[in-house]
C-alpha cells in the first residue's frame, strides 16, 4: 500500500510539471576551486593525496535517497553503519571491519570521541543543512589523529557561508516521522554566522522505538577566530537495542554538546591554529522504561582539551607539527567516577621528488594515556603520479585504542565488564590506485591489518552475560573498488556511482564461543546509485546495496528519491527506503524497518 501511495505521489509531481514554472537552465559552466582536505594535519587538494579518502559533497547529500548521516554513509565504500530502527536512530559507525569503537567522528576537526563507549560516537552528528561536505579517512592515514582513529575517521565539515539565506523544511513520513527544521547563514564586514535547528519526533515502526530529537548548531566567524557549537538531545525507546532481544522495554535519553574556539593565524609558508574545546555527553538509559527503579544508569562525560595544529611550507614540501591534550572526566551510578589525561603530539613531513611526480609524507604521533603510559605510531605514506589521471599510493602505519570505561567497569542484568584490560594495537598496510578522467573516476585499494589484543564483549556459553575480553591476534584483509561514471543525457548531467567491497576477518586463537561485534563484520558489499535527470523539474535518485556478513546473512535493499525543483526555491521530494521490504537485521538482531516513505518541502526564502 505504501509503494502504491509512493507512485501516486510521484505520477502526480510529473502531472505538475507542464505547469510548474523553473529557473533558466544555465549552459556555462563554472570550475570550482578544488577541495583541500581539512581532515590531512597538512592541507592538501584532494587530487594529490595520498591516502583512501572519501568526499561526499552537499551536492551528493542533496541527491541521496537518505536523510541524514548514518543512512548516508552506508554508501561508501569500506563502510558499515549498523542502525537500530528509522531515519538513522540510534547508529553505531564501523569501517573496514573494525568496530564502532575503533572510529573515530570529528566535526571540523574536532575530536568526538566518547571516553564512556563508542555507542556515543554518533550521537551529535550534525544535519544535513548544517554539512557543506562529508571525508571519510580509511585505513593507516588516520592514525595521525591518535585515539580512537583505530580503522578510520570521519569529519562533517560544517556549512561555509558565502551569502545571507533562510531555508525552513518540513518533512512527514510512515510512522508518524515529522521532521522541521530552519537554518539561517549571514554575512558581515569581518566574519559570518551560521545557525539552524532542527525538531524530529516518530512513533516508532514497532513496539517502544518511537524518538524524540532536538538538534540545534551555531557557527560564527569573526576575523580569525571560529566559534562553532551544537547540541543534541535524544529521546528514544530501545526495543532490544543494547540487550537480549527478548528484552523489549529498554528507554535511553542521551545529551550531546560541543563549544569550540579556534584560531587561524600565520602566512602562506606559516599557519598556526590552536583550538580550545569542551565535549560534554550525558546518558540515562532504563532497564524497564515503565519501571525506572528497577534498573537505572546515568552516566555523565566532559572531555576538555587544547590543541595546536602548525604547517610550515617550504622547497622541502610541507611540514605537519602538532599538539593535543586533554582531560576526561565520567561520572557514572554504575561504572563509577573516573578520570583520565591524554597527550598526544604529531609531527610529520611531506616530500615532493621528481618534478612533484613522487610525494612521500612520513611520520609519528606519540600518545599519553594517564592509566596506560605511552605509545608511538610511526607511519609513512608514499605516492606517485604516473600520468596527469593516474596516481598510485601505498600507506603504512600503526594504530592504538585503550579501552572505553564501559568496556572495563560496565555491570548489568547482561553484561560485565573488565578492568584488566589491555589496549588494542594494530599494524596497518595498504596500496591504491587513483584514476581521474574527465567523465569517469575510479579508485581501488587492497588493505590488510594485523591487530592484537583485540576487545570485544564474549562469552563461553549462551546463558552466560557477555563479558569484555582481549583476543590474542585478528588478521583483516581486504579490497574495495569505486566506479564514478558522469555523462550527459538529453541536455542533463547524469551520474552512476558502482562500489565493491569484501572484507575477511581471521580471528587467531580466540578461545570463546559466541562473540558480539567481531565475527558479524561486512564479508561482502556492493553498493550502486544512480542520480538521474530527464526534466527541468524533477531529479531522480535510486541506490542498491547488497551486504552479506561472517555470519552468513545477506540482504538486499533498495531505496529510491524524486525531487521537484520550482522556482523561487522551492522543493519538493519523496523518499521511499526499503521499497521491496528486505527483512533483516544490521545489529543484535533488532530487525530492520520494512518499506517506509518520507514526503518533503523545503523553501530557500532568499
Amino acid at each position: 500500500m505504501k509503494i502504491k501511495i509512493t507512485l501516486i505521489i510521484v505520477t502526480l509531481f510529473y502531472i505538475i510539471q507542464a505547469k510548474a514554472q523553473v529557473e533558466p537552465i544555465k549552459k556555462d559552466t563554472v570550475k570550482l576551486k578544488e577541495v583541500v582536505v581539512t581532515s590531512n594535519r597538512i592541507s592538501v587538494p584532494f587530487s594529490k593525496t595520498s591516502r583512501t579518502i572519501n568526499i561526499i559533497s552537499s551536492d551528493d547529500i542533496l541527491k541521496s535517497s537518505t536523510t541524514n548521516v548514518p543512512d548516508l554513509l552506508q554508501n561508501v565504500t569500506g563502510v558499515d553503519v549498523r542502525r537500530r530502527g528509522v531515519d538513522g536512530m540510534q547508529s553505531d559507525l564501523f569501517i573496514r571491519g573494525g568496530n564502532f569503537n575503533q572510529t573515530l567522528l570529528l566535526i571540523d576537526g574536532i575530536k568526538m570521541d566518547d571516553p564512556q563507549t563508542g555507542h556515543h560516537t554518533m550521537n551529535g552528528v550534525l544535519s544535513f543543512a548544517d554539512i557543506e561536505r562529508i571525508e571519510v579517512v580509511k585505513g593507516p592515514a588516520a592514525r595521525v589523529y591518535g585515539q580512537n582513529a583505530f580503522t578510520g575517521a570521519v569529519n562533517l565539515v560544517s556549512k561555509k557561508v558565502t551569502e545571507n539565506s533562510l531555508n525552513v523544511g518540513v518533512n512527514y513520513g510512515s510512522y508518524n516521522n515529522l521532521k522541521v527544521g530552519a537554518s539561517v547563514g549571514q554575512t558581515y564586514t569581518d566574519g559570518n554566522l551560521f545557525a539552524s535547528v532542527t525538531y524530529q519526533e516518530s512513533d516508532g515502526y514497532r513496539y517502544n522505538t518511537d524518538f524524540e530529537n532536538v538538534m540545534a548548531f551555531l557557527k560564527s566567524d569573526f576575523k580569525n577566530f571560529n566559534l562553532t557549537t551544537s547540541f543534541a538531545q535524544r529521546n528514544f525507546g530501545a526495543n532490544g537495542f543494547y540487550a537480549s532481544p527478548a528484552y523489549i522495554d529498554q528507554y535511553e535519553e542521551t545529551q550531546t554538546s560541543l563549544v569550540a574556539l579556534s584560531a587561524n593565524y600565520g602566512s602562506e609558508t606559516v599557519k598556526i591554529k590552536p583550538r580550545i574545546y569542551w565535549r560534554r555527553n550525558q546518558d540515562m538509559y532504563l532497564f524497564l522504561r515503565q519501571d525506572p527503579d528497577y534498573f537505572r544508569n546515568l552516566h555523565i562525560s566532559n572531555k576538555i582539551g587544547v590543541e595546536t595544529n602548525v604547517e610550515i611550507s617550504s622547497k622541502v614540501g610541507k611540514t605537519g607539527i602538532g599538539f593535543d591534550a586533554s582531560r576526561i572526566f565520567l561520572v557514572s551510578n554504575n561504572l563509577g567516577d573516573h578520570n583520565r589525561t591524554s597527550i598526544t603530539g604529531f609531527v610529520e613531513q611531506r616530500f615532493v621528488l621528481s618534478n612533484e611526480r613522487l610525494d612521500i609524507t612520513p611520520g609519528v604521533a606519540v600518545s599519553y594515556f594517564s592509566d596506560f603510559g605511552t605509545e608511538a605510531f610511526p607511519g609513512i605514506d608514499v605516492g606517485y603520479k604516473v600520468s596527469d589521471v593516474v596516481r598510485i599510493y601505498g600507506d603504512f602505519g600503526y594504530t592504538y585504542r585503550v579501552p572505553t570505561f564501559t568496556e572495563m567497569f560496565y555491570v548489568g542484568p547482561t553484561t560485565i565488564g573488565n578492568p584488566d584490560l589491555e589496549p588494542e594495537s594494530a599494524l596497518s598496510e595498504e596500496i591504491g590506485i587513483k584514476i581521474k578522467g574527465r567523465n569517469i573516476n575510479f579508485d581501488m585499494a587492497i588493505f590488510n591489518r594485523k591487530s592484537e589484543n583485540l576487545i570485544d564483549w564474549s562469552k563461553d556459553n549462551e546463558e552466560d552475560k557477555w563479558e569484555t575480553r582481549n583476543f590474542s591476534e585478528v588478521k583483516t584483509n581486504g579490497i574495495e573498488a569505486s566506479i564514478n561514471y558522469n555523462f550527459n543525457f538529453l541536455r542533463y548531467n547524469q551520474n552512476l556511482l558502482v562500489a565493491y567491497t569484501y572484507i575477511n576477518d581471521d580471528i587467531l586463537d580466540a578461545g570463546v564461543e559466541y562473540t558480539r561485534y567481531s565475527l558479524n563484520s561486512i564479508k561482502h558489499q556492493f553498493n550502486t546509485g544512480f542520480n538521474f535527470q530527464v526534466t527541468p523539474i524533477f531529479t531522480e535518485n535510486i541506490s542498491y546495496r547488497y551486504v552479506q556478513r561472517t555470519d552468513g546473512e545477506s540482504y538486499n535493499v533498495v531505496d529510491a528519491r524524486i525531487s521537484a525543483n520550482l522556482k523561487n526555491g522551492m522543493q519538493f521530494s519523496c523518499i521511499a527506503n526499503n521499497i521491496f521490504n528486505a527483512e533483516y537485521t544490521e545489529t543484535n538482531l533488532v530487525p530492520m524497518p520494512k518499506g517506509n516513505v518520507m514526503f518533503g518541502f523545503t523553501y530557500s526564502i532568499y
